[in-house]
């Protein structure tokens, strides 16, 4: 929709597919607890900014709805709900569009179905005993609807962080398998984290400056919680509530999991990169003349990590009823008829240009600037693409 605005401005006729309704995945595949990691005052998109009562607040999944749905209406974008793209492929000059409602011709197109189409679980979670249930986040609504039992959450990023103290919370055993992860506190000299990454220009940073491209756009999200209390909800909170800590899930066999013994040094990088960036901000305050808006510079306790860790657990003996897999997402390319996909099933492209004439993508990570995967981000991502877009059409590219 966020392209959408900015076509209308250009007078580019076009139409925004969508197989369910506005807003349709956080309305589906959110659980019903979740709320934003990031502050309302950062909640904007083009011409369109949060106006309500609780700036520094983190709105919940309702009120995401309603705000998406706000900008539909304000810029009258024409969506068709209910419709299903089964297919992209050449055709003379631009693309034919297959979908549930028939099919479309058009000159370009804009692949804006973000990047969380597909959980990530992996292979060996077929070994799992059958009667230890698994679901991903993308099912999971709430406590409720698990077996009884302990669960293993896997992954240690903000879904995983998230969805391991409600459960812990909710009287269950909770075993949480941490690979690599993001450590932020959630409020940095009486400042929201994410008003220094804004601030301090730590979000502007281009994709074309970023020495392994790559790597960034694979990173974990970071292990924040957007509560009224703006909590901190890192390992060491986590702990504290009780659940266990052990290390990356590695491999089943025989009906037993079998994690990595890294979980110290894997915190410990955590810590030291967590560190750094908090250094880089207290430098970025200091050489901006800000000190005097913030509290004092801070530094936080280390990550404790057990000693000793389990190395096995026996997922047959009845002490974990289900495994939470919350490993991360992919994008859904499956309709996709253009070769546009590297050997790792990865989108091929050049901040949000696409390589094939006329294709372009929003919504990815990192796809113009480090705060694309956030809805601040949009707004610069679209108005670029779209003007890329534009200018093809017009003959200049």
């Amino acid at each position: 929709m966020a392209a959408s605005r900015f076509l209308t401005d250009r007078s580019v006729d076009h139409v925004v597919l969508e197989r369910g309704e506005v807003a349709n995945s956080w309305r589906r595949e959110r659980w019903d607890s979740l709320r934003l990691l990031t502050p309302n005052w950062l909640s904007r998109l083009p011409g369109h900014a949060y106006d309500g009562p609780d700036p520094d607040g983190y709105m919940g999944m309702g009120e995401v709805v309603e705000f998406i749905e706000r900008f539909a209406r304000a810029v009258q974008a024409p969506v068709r709900t209910g419709t299903n793209v089964t297919s992209v492929r050449p055709a003379g000059a631009g693309y034919r569009v297959s979908t549930s409602g028939g099919d479309l011709l058009c000159r370009s197109v804009v692949l804006a179905g973000g990047a969380c189409n597909v959980a990530t679980v992996p292979a060996f979670a077929a070994a799992l005993p059958s009667p230890v249930e698994q679901l991903t986040p993308l099912a999971y609504r709430g406590p409720g609807q698990l077996p009884e039992g302990g669960v293993l959450v896997v992954g240690a990023s903000a879904t995983g962080v998230q969805l391991a103290a409600e459960l812990q919370r909710s009287g269950r055993q909770v075993t949480l398998a941490v690979g690599e992860h993001v450590r932020l506190p959630r409020v940095y000299r009486g400042r929201d984290v994410l008003w220094w990454m804004h601030e301090s220009g730590v979000w502007d940073q281009r994709f074309d400056e970023v020495d392994d491209l790559t790597r960034a756009r694979r990173l974990p999200s970071p292990q924040l919680v957007g509560t009224p209390g703006r909590e901190t909800l890192d390992l060491n909170a986590l702990t504290a509530l009780g659940v266990e800590l052990v290390g990356r899930f590695a491999a089943v066999r025989d009906g037993v999991a079998l994690f990595s013994g890294g979980l110290r040094n894997v915190c410990s990088l955590a810590d030291l990169k967590m560190n750094r960036l908090l250094a880089t901000f207290d430098e970025w305050a200091r050489a901006t003349g800000r000190d005097a808006e913030v509290g004092p510079s801070e530094r936080f306790a280390p990550t404790v990590a057990p000693a000793t860790t389990r190395l096995r657990l026996d997922l047959r003996g009845g002490e974990i009823g289900s495994v939470l897999w919350a490993t991360g997402f992919r994008p859904d390319y499956g309709w996709l008829d253009v070769p546009v996909l590297d050997e790792k099933g990865r989108l091929r492209h050049e901040g949000g240009v696409v390589d094939a004439p006329g294709l372009y993508a929003l919504g990815l990570p990192m796809l113009r600037r480090r705060r694309s995967s956030f809805i601040s981000g949009i707004e610069d991502d679209a108005r670029a693409v779209i003007g890329h877009l534009t200018g093809a059409l017009a003959g200049r590219y």
